[in-house]
């Protein structure tokens, strides 16, 4: 399931290599850590790091985590023996410069750009946490709410215009993904 990935920091540690699938695409600059699982057809762009040292990150299918985004755990302690994975849907966009922190976000959830989802927070299917906003711990956002704020809270339903926006952004980069797969072969060919 892993193969060698030009530019790609892919570390195993405690015996965990990180498990990702030969059609996701792993931009050059990131860093991989542990044990994370990456799902057919996602993609993790530039200078993201993912590191799953202390517990588990787990992103589906069609999935994209964008640039410069970092996604992090909790271990187990008192009380809370499962700790916070991160475990992230199939369709789900993540905008650049997201902190996700041991969350989970369910399939076709969006999290907008600069935007903090932290520890045992939920984003429900088709919800959207808006750009800049931070979803505290234990908050749950259900299916098709757009959250804003710091701390973030409900703003309002989504319509199925922004619910077919959406699943139009996984699409492109789905595609664009195949794009910069190829460019980033050939440049390592010159």
């Amino acid at each position: 399931m892993s193969v060698h990935r030009p530019g790609v920091n892919i570390v195993p540690i405690h015996g965990h290599t990180p498990q990702i699938h030969e059609t996701a695409f792993i931009a050059p600059g990131c860093t991989i850590i542990g044990n994370v699982t990456i799902g057919a057809g996602s993609s993790v762009w530039y200078n993201c790091v993912l590191r799953a040292d202390v517990s588990r990150i787990v992103i589906g299918e069609r999935s994209n985590i964008q640039d410069g985004t970092v996604v992090h755990c909790d271990p187990e302690r008192p009380g809370d023996p499962d700790g916070s994975p991160c475990i992230i849907g199939d369709d789900v966009l993540v905008g650049h410069m997201a902190m996700i922190h041991g969350c989970r976000i369910e399939d076709r959830g969006f999290v907008g750009l600069g935007a903090i989802a932290m520890n045992k927070a939920v984003i429900g299917s088709d919800a959207m946490l808006a750009a800049g906003a931070m979803l505290t711990e234990g908050k749950v956002m259900g299916p098709r709410e757009l959250w804003g704020g710091r701390p973030a809270r409900l703003m309002r339903e989504l319509n199925d215009a922004a619910i077919m926006g959406m699943r139009m952004g996984v699409a492109h980069y789905a595609e664009n993904a195949k794009h910069h797969a190829a460019a980033v072969d050939e440049a390592l060919k010159s």
